[in-house]
């Protein structure tokens, strides 16, 4: 991996930490994005000396602010000519619903939006960086459910597992759209359900998921078996060429029947540029 450069959000903990040191010990120029500096900052200091490899950075951003993801593609671009891996990892669980400081509801904001954005705003330089990869994280949380247009925000209802399992849906909906429009253009996209991981995603929220995660927890994987996943879908070269799938670990799978209604990606995809507006 020298000489490609790879961008990671979330990747100062769990898997997003796992993903980004492991491409650091094969060389990649790594750049991870935090919500918290120092965090970041910590993370750097410790992937430089475990790794060996002095081109890591970190960056600040929180996905759930729409001018903190600007500024974050505004500062990537500027720093860097190019963009070969770009692993969209960040997410929250929320039990209670919350509102971001675009008016949003933060899980579908940080999940989807968030993400939807930085890669839009990312694509002309990863068209320029092609042979290039976007991997998109979801979650197996997206099977059994459906995007409920008529109330995307929760503002009739919120439920923390339903506005979770549906960003994670949304992911899945937002690969299979992106790579439509990406065929011919050397830039690959794919989602990736990396296994139930040991990290501390979920435990302190209360509720089921508290529960859920506690009582599972022995029987979760470590963020660095996880990783292997992620570090695969960014390095194979049997994956040169691979768009528009869903990974299940290492292994390619069909993922629920909802995320290959087209007429929900369109739609989803037309809102999401409605509440975003990435080429404004």
């Amino acid at each position: 991996m020298t000489g490609r450069v790879c961008l990671i959000t979330g990747g100062n903990s769990g898997i997003g930490k796992a993903t980004a040191m492991g491409l650091a010990k094969l060389n990649a120029s790594v750049v991870i994005v935090s919500r918290d500096k120092d965090k970041g900052e910590a993370t750097l200091i410790e992937m430089r000396a475990k790794s060996g490899n002095r081109n890591v950075d970190a960056m600040t951003a929180d996905l759930s602010s729409q001018d903190s993801v600007r500024e974050l593609a505004h500062d990537f671009t500027g720093r860097y000519k190019k963009l070969n891996v770009l692993i969209n990892n960040a997410g929250i669980f929320l039990p209670r619903r919350v509102q971001t400081v675009d008016g949003l509801e933060a899980t579908f904001a940080t999940n989807h939006l968030g993400h939807f954005l930085l890669t839009n705003l990312l694509l002309d330089l990863l068209k320029a960086s092609a042979p290039s990869r976007i991997i998109n994280l979801t979650s197996s949380a997206h099977y059994g459910t459906e995007m409920d247009f008529e109330d995307l925000q929760g503002e009739k209802k919120y439920s923390g597992y339903h506005a979770y399992s549906q960003s994670k849906l949304a992911n899945v909906l937002f690969t299979y759209q992106l790579a439509k429009q990406l065929e011919g253009t050397g830039v690959t996209v794919n989602s990736l359900h990396p296994g139930v991981v040991r990290t501390g995603f979920g435990k302190d929220q209360g509720g089921l998921m508290s529960i859920l995660v506690t009582v599972g927890r022995p029987f979760m994987i470590s963020p660095d078996r996880a990783a292997r996943a992620a570090i695969y879908l960014a390095t194979s070269q049997e994956l040169e060429g691979v768009s528009g799938k869903f990974f299940s670990r290492r292994k390619e799978k069909k993922s629920s029947k909802e995320s290959y209604d087209e007429a929900s990606a369109e739609r989803l995809w037309k809102i999401s540029e409605e509440l975003t507006r990435p080429n404004s």
